[in-house]
């Protein structure tokens, strides 16, 4: 079982939504629509994707990690490493 499994619908509604967006932002390139009302939707989607990635991480530190500590061992260690990586990939974009 995954962490986010508990909220798989939310999340599946949530990517829909953003999946919608991005058409939106393509006919309005289509379209040519003035610039900046084009960014103003690209930050929207940024921001809606920034979401379901620390609501994922969240997840994943809360049940993932989280089992792998109480566990102990290397698994341990490779999930807090592997963590790590996720947020410093989220910090970079």
């Amino acid at each position: 079982m995954r962490g986010y499994t508990g909220d798989k619908q939310e999340y599946l509604t949530r990517l829909r939504r953003i999946e919608g967006q991005v058409r939106g932002l393509q006919r309005m390139v289509d379209e040519d629509v003035y610039c900046i009302d084009i960014l103003t939707q690209v930050s929207a989607v940024t921001r809606a994707l920034q979401s379901v990635a620390l609501g994922l991480l969240e997840d994943h530190i809360g049940h993932c990690v989280t089992e792998a500590v109480g566990t102990g061992g290397p698994e341990a260690e490779e999930k807090v490493k592997e963590a790590s990586a996720a947020i410093a990939r989220l910090v970079r974009s």
